[in-house]
C-alpha cells in the first residue's frame, strides 16, 4: 500500500471555534490589557481557543478553575496571559515569590518560562526557573533578586526549600500543569507537601489533559469552589490528527519506519520509544543509514537536553527520538508526524504523543508500529479515546524507492542480549555436536573439545587437571 503524503494545510483557529460551537472572540473581548493584547498580538496570535476564551476571564476574577482539555489547544496561555495582568501591580520581595507554577517536567516548565518571557514583554515582571540539571546558586541568585513567577518542578522547589533559600507564604497564584501526569509520575506527595506551605488564601488554577475520577478527588482537596472548564471530551484525540496503524514484526521495525521516513512528506516529527536505551539503539541507526535525527530522554544531562530541544526546534535536526519526556505539554511549532516506534503500555500517553503534532488547527500525521503482542495496548488506547485507528498495511521492498537501501541483518545491534530459541538453538546444538579441531596452549598441551551439553560433566575426582603435570 502506498500512502499519499498530503501537503500540511492550516486551519485558522476561528474554524475551530465554530466546530466547539463557541462564539467567536477576540483577545480584546477577554478583559487582558492592552499591552498584554499587544504582545499577543506580535506573537503571531489574534484569536483565542476555545480553553482560552472560557478560562481567561474565570481567571481574572480571581476564582479558582478547573480546566481540562485535550493536548495542543493552548492551555498554558489559559493561565499565563491572565497571570501577567493581574500581577502587573506589585513587587516581589526577596526569596518570596508571589506566584508559583508546578510542572512534570523540566522541559515544559521552560516552555511556561518561554510563554512569560513572551507575553510579558511590556511589563516588567520577573520570573525564575527551578529544575533539576542547573546549579543551585545561579537560581539562589534569583531568588534574591525577588521573583513574580516561579516555575518549578516539585523536586527542586522542595530542594530550595529544605535549604532555606526560599519562602512561599506569600504565593497568590498557584498553577498545576498537567496533573494527570504529576499523578503517573509519582509527584503527587510532594505536590501536597508544598501546597501545604502555601497560604490558604490564594487562588488555585488546575489544568490537565485528562479529567478521570482520581484527577478530579485531587482536584478536590486543592480548589475551592472551583469553575470547571471542559472543551473537549477527557482523553480526547485531535480531529487534525491522522491515525495510522501498522502490524509488524519486532525484527522489521526498523526498516519499516526507515520506508515510512523516505515516503512521507516530512517537516520535522518525533519518534517515540517506551526505553531510554532503545532510543540510543535507535538513533545509531538511524544514523548509520544516513538520517538528520537527535535523541532526548531524561537520562541526558538538562544542558544538553535544553539544547537538543532548542536545535530541533531551531530546524538543524528533522528527527527527534524521545521517551515520554517529550509527550507532555511541549508545543513544537509546525511539527508534521509522530511515529510510535513503541505502542505506549499507559493508553493516555499515546494521546499526549500525538498531541504533538496537529496542534492549534494544523493537520498532522501520527503512525503507529504495533506487534501482536501489542494488541492489549492498542485495545486499550482505542477503549480510551473512543476511537479505531485505521489498520494499514505497508510493502517495505515496495516503499524503499531507492533512496535508502535497508539493512540487510536489520540492524540486530542488541541480538547479543537475546535468549536462544528456535532455530538459533538448534544451531547452536549443532554447533556443540560438531566435533572441533584440537588445538594446544602456550605450553604444548592440548585444549580438550568443549563439552556437549548431552555428555556428563568430567568432576575433579575423574582426572587430573593439566595445571598440576607441569
Amino acid at each position: 500500500m502506498t500512502y499519499d503524503a498530503k501537503p500540511f494545510s492550516t486551519t485558522k483557529i476561528i474554524e475551530d471555534n465554530k466546530r466547539f460551537g463557541q462564539k467567536i472572540l477576540s483577545f480584546n473581548h477577554l478583559g487582558l490589557s492592552k499591552s498584554l493584547v499587544t504582545a499577543v498580538t506580535d506573537a503571531g496570535y489574534s484569536t483565542p481557543t476555545p480553553i482560552q476564551e472560557q478560562s481567561i476571564p474565570i481567571v481574572l476574577t480571581g476564582r479558582d478553575v478547573l480546566g481540562c482539555a485535550q493536548t495542543g489547544t493552548g492551555k498554558t496561555a489559559s493561565f499565563t496571559l491572565p497571570m501577567i495582568d493581574i500581577l502587573a501591580a506589585g513587587r516581589a520581595k526577596a526569596r518570596m515569590p508571589r506566584s508559583l507554577i508546578l510542572c512534570p517536567t523540566r522541559e515544559l516548565a521552560a516552555q511556561v518560562g518561554d510563554n512569560f518571557e513572551a507575553y510579558g514583554k511590556n511589563t516588567n515582571l520577573t520570573k525564575a526557573l527551578l529544575i533539576g540539571g542547573v546549579t543551585l546558586a545561579d537560581q539562589t541568585q534569583r531568588l534574591d533578586r525577588g521573583v513574580d513567577v516561579l516555575i518549578a518542578t516539585p523536586g527542586r522547589l522542595l530542594d530550595h526549600f529544605e535549604r532555606g533559600k526560599i519562602l512561599l507564604n506569600d504565593v497568590k497564584i498557584l498553577v498545576i500543569d498537567e496533573a494527570d501526569r504529576m499523578l503517573d509520575m509519582g509527584f503527587i506527595p510532594d505536590v501536597e507537601r508544598i501546597v501545604s506551605l502555601l497560604p490558604k488564601i490564594r487562588q488555585t488554577l488546575f489544568f490537565s489533559a485528562t479529567l478521570d475520577k482520581s484527577i478530579r478527588k485531587l482536584a478536590d482537596s486543592f480548589l475551592m469552589n472551583p469553575k470547571e472548564i471542559s472543551v473537549a471530551p477527557s482523553a480526547s484525540t485531535a480531529d487534525t490528527v491522522i491515525q495510522k496503524l501498522i502490524y509488524t514484526e519486532t525484527k522489521q521495525k526498523r526498516e519499516l519506519l526507515r520506508a515510512l521516513l523516505d515516503n512521507e512528506s516530512i517537516n520535522n516529527a518525533v519518534i517515540f520509544c517506551n526505553r531510554k536505551r532503545d532510543i540510543g539503539v535507535l538513533h545509531r541507526s538511524l544514523l548509520k543509514h544516513g538520517y538528520d535525527a537527535v535523541e532526548l530522554h531524561g537520562d541526558l544531562p538538562q544542558t544538553a537536553r535544553t539544547e537538543t530541544l532548542s536545535k530541533f526546534k531551531n530546524g538543524d535536526f528533522k528527527l527527534l527520538i524521545a521517551s515520554d519526556v517529550a509527550a507532555r505539554g511541549l508545543d513544537i511549532e509546525g511539527l508534521s508526524h509522530v511515529f510510535n516506534f513503541d505502542v505506549p503500555t499507559n493508553a493516555e500517553d499515546y494521546v499526549h504523543r500525538i498531541g504533538r503534532t496537529g496542534r492549534a488547527g494544523n493537520e498532522g500525521r501520527a503512525f503507529t508500529l504495533a506487534v501482536p503482542e501489542d494488541e492489549k495496548y492498542i485495545q486499550a488506547i482505542t477503549k480510551l479515546t473512543k476511537k479505531t485507528i485505521d489498520v494499514v498495511h505497508l510493502d517495505i521492498e515496495s516503499q524503499s524507492n531507492g533512496k535508502r537501501q535497508p539493512s540487510t541483518d536489520h540492524d540486530s545491534l542488541k541480538a547479543k542480549s537475546k535468549p536462544i530459541r528456535g532455530k538459533a538453538k538448534q544451531f547452536r546444538q549443532r554447533k556443540f555436536d560438531k566435533k572441533p579441531h584440537a588445538s594446544t596452549n602456550n605450553y604444548g598441551e592440548q585444549i580438550p573439545p568443549p563439552v556437549s551439553p548431552k555428555s556428563p560433566k568430567v568432576g575433579m575426582g575423574d582426572h587430573v587437571p593439566a595445571f598440576l603435570l607441569r
